[in-house]
């Protein structure tokens, strides 16, 4: 996808709550994804994303999403309010439990990053585009 496909996306924030999912690997396709760590309430993920890979549009209803990029430049794009931010190795930013967020990457070179999750109990909840 495009940055202006992206933009657009990010533009049109009129989007639906769908129904929590305990684990959503089968919904988005990566590179790369390895669970570190995962006890009651908390979890560390790593996952690796190709130039044109993306963690679609979702929020959590209980935990909020630390990431920290290990290699390459990520770009998150979240609601309520609406924001963009760019990461490189080394950085962190940390994501509201109920956020809104779209993880995409920002380079041409893979992106490889950690997440926490926590502390609460994990889910996914998909949101669509309207």
């Amino acid at each position: 996808m495009g940055i202006e496909s992206e933009a657009r996306l990010f533009e049109e924030a009129d989007m639906k709550q769908g129904q929590p999912i305990r684990d959503a690997s089968h919904l988005y396709e990566v590179e790369r994804r390895v669970q570190h760590a995962e006890r009651p309430g908390f979890r560390i993920m790593e996952l690796q994303l190709s130039p044109t890979q993306k963690v679609p549009w979702h929020c959590h209803s209980n935990i909020s999403d630390t990431f920290y990029v290990l290699e390459g430049d990520m770009r998150l794009f979240l609601q309520d309010p609406k924001e963009e931010v760019h990461l490189k190795p080394g950085e962190v930013f940390a994501v509201r439990a109920a956020r809104p967020h779209l993880v995409t990457n920002g380079g041409t070179k893979s992106l490889t990053f950690l997440v926490l999750q926590g502390v609460g109990e994990y889910d996914y909840v998909p949101l669509a585009s309207g």
